[in-house]
């Protein structure tokens, strides 16, 4: 007895696929955004502080690095707006669904660096630069196995084949 292939997925269109895609993509880089906006403008305020004049030039150099890392988080991250803003109604959503994509995934991999970079500054000045590696390391493998090891062992062990094949038998 042979058995109807199981149809796996959505039933839509390019476009509709396209439009629940960017859905999505936006309500991702919210979250996102929000973190590195709050950050950003704590980043900005830091100059203008008292004590920012008495920080060795190493940490003046920290500093300067994570604001032009902010800097550049926040345009990949409010990127896709733009991009969305001056496609639109054009019929290129799904070539600009995958633009916005890569300019995330740009802007986390900014967001990373400018957390590992704020969070070195910062324990540099509290610790007055006392075993900071030995923070500031678990902390950045916490974020890679959270942002991109768990979602991609997800991705890799739970993704059916093209081909709708198991990958083993016996499972």
């Amino acid at each position: 007895m042979s058995q109807e292939p199981s149809h796996k997925g959505r039933d839509e269109t390019e476009e509709e696929r396209a439009d629940r895609m960017w859905g999505e993509l936006i309500q991702e880089v919210r979250v996102a955004q929000t973190g590195v906006q709050i950050l950003f403008g704590f980043l900005l305020t830091v100059a203008f502080q008292p004590t920012y004049a008495r920080l060795s030039r190493t940490d003046h150099v920290i500093y300067v690095v994570t604001v032009v890392l902010g800097a550049c988080a926040t345009g990949a991250l409010i990127g896709p707006v733009s991009l969305h803003r001056l496609v639109s109604g054009r019929g290129v959503k799904p070539r600009a669904v995958r633009l916005a994509a890569r300019m995330t995934f740009v802007g986390l991999a900014l967001l990373l660096a400018i957390m590992t970079s704020s969070l070195v500054l910062i324990l540099r000045v509290a610790t007055r630069q006392g075993g900071v590696l030995w923070v500031v390391v678990p902390v950045v493998l916490w974020y890679l196995v959270c942002w991109y090891g768990l979602p991609l062992w997800s991705r890799r062990r739970h993704t059916t084949p093209p081909d709708d094949t198991p990958r083993s038998v016996g499972r």
